[in-house]
């Protein structure tokens, strides 16, 4: 690729990059030395699982890493223990030492489903953090003003509306400006809610007598849903270690528009090859169900092995296609536990108002779970797997793929599943 075209195949799917003309420049430097750029992606372990929504900037580190530049991916275990503030409304539960290191475990295995670990530095922000000490980091808070940190606007809305702002949230910017003070970091990756953070690293890089970094910002990814952003909380989300057959019903069911947002941000398909495909649905000329069925495909291969995507594929089509089930479908979000079977269904207003009703519809026969016809009304549906989706139908045209919403039941997962007080009635 010339430089043109390197440019823009960086830029694709990106929302902002902070600044051209330096990525440009660092590029043309890079090749003229023989130097690969450094490349820095921070994540914090907080949760212990990847979706879609985080690969969209992991991919963009890919393509840096196609390159021949230097990935480094950074995982925040001493900026996790004080918790990101971003887009925060309140100040986040902070984790212990065990639960970083744990989900920093699992966050190592995920990453290389998409990056080359032969291509790839893995850093804990700890190793440098950790050493700084108090007088360090009193040394290191000097360069930046209260005013500045002040400006951002998480704080400000809470300010506004009284709620507290924790003097460590304050500090949050600051050690993750630093990582790339550290780093010595040439690029910085990051979703639109880290733009605040990033900048900060390229001002702190100045104070340091480095050249700035040049900051690549991608969008937040909609959830299933197609309104909020994909969030495990939400249960809108897609995880990468999904089974198979999970992630096909899950891309399935999204809309045909959301469809195109998903090829753009989670493929390597060029705009140009994406337009042409939409173009082509749009006229009538191809089935838009013929390119949501090739996305799930593309996405699962990334992250499974062999035919899993053909299996998948395959066992979507026994259970939904061959019994008419649309392939386009609501998904509807349900606190975390076990249901009855009439409870769910009141869950969703549009299906049953009451329980009565819910009854009713169970047995005369017009409800399926998961395309089998259920008359039972004692019958137990499960919603406490991480990734679990279930397809309600009721009649012939009513249709809706539920998934629990983790973290909002007093559901206890713990609780022995032969137990009965747990099914919520």
């Amino acid at each position: 690729m010339d430089i043109d075209e390197r440019l823009e195949f960086l830029r694709k799917g990106a929302v902002e990059l902070i600044r051209e003309e330096d990525l440009r420049a660092k590029l043309l430097k890079s090749e003229k030395e023989g130097r690969p750029l450094r490349v820095k992606l921070g994540a914090d372990p907080t949760a212990p699982d990847i979706h879609l929504g985080h690969t969209v900037v992991i991919r963009k580190l890919r393509h840096f890493q196609e390159l021949g530049h230097t990935v480094i991916f950074l995982i925040g275990d001493f900026t996790g223990m004080i918790g990101d503030p971003s887009g925060k409304s309140a100040t986040r539960p902070q984790l212990t030492r065990e639960e970083i290191e744990a989900n920093a475990e699992t966050y190592k295995k995920q990453i290389f489903k998409l990056l080359d670990p032969e291509r790839t530095e893995v850093r804990f922000n700890s190793d440098w953090m950790s050493k700084l000490g108090s007088d360090g980091f009193i040394r290191l808070a000097s360069h930046v003003t209260v005013k500045q940190i002040l400006e951002r606007d998480d704080f400000q809305k809470r300010l506004a509306e009284e709620r507290p702002v924790a003097l460590h949230e304050l500090l949050y910017p600051l050690t993750q400006g630093y990582d790339s003070v550290a780093l010595r970091a040439d690029v910085e990756l990051g979703g639109t809610d880290q733009k605040f953070n990033l900048l900060v690293g390229r001002n702190l890089q100045r104070e340091y007598g480095q050249e700035p970094q040049v900051v690549l910002i991608t969008p937040l990814l909609e959830g299933t849903d197609g309104v909020q952003k994909m969030s495990k909380s939400l249960g809108n989300y897609i995880g990468i270690d999904e089974p198979p057959q999970e992630m096909f019903g899950k891309v399935m069911s999204i809309s045909d528009d959301l469809m195109w947002r998903y090829y753009e941000m989670l493929t390597d398909l060029t705009v140009a090859d994406i337009r042409e495909m939409r173009a082509r649905a749009e006229s009538g000329e191809a089935n838009p169900r013929d390119f949501k069925v090739a996305l799930a495909k593309r996405i699962i291969s990334d992250f499974h092995p062999g035919g899993a995507a053909d299996a998948a594929e395959e066992e979507f089509n026994r259970v939904f296609k061959r019994k008419e089930v649309p392939t386009e479908i609501e998904v509807w979000a349900v606190p975390y536990g076990k249901y009855k079977l009439p409870r769910l269904l009141i869950e969703m207003p549009f299906i049953a108002s009451s329980k009565a009703e819910a009854r009713r519809l169970i047995q005369q026969g017009a409800v399926r779970v998961n395309g089998e016809r259920c008359t039972d009304v004692q019958a137990v549906v499960d919603l406490t797997e991480v990734g679990r989706m279930v397809l309600l139908q009721v009649g012939k045209k009513r249709f809706v793929n539920v998934v629990p919403a983790i973290g909002q039941s007093s559901y206890d997962p713990n609780m022995p599943a032969d137990g009965t007080d747990d099914v919520i009635e």
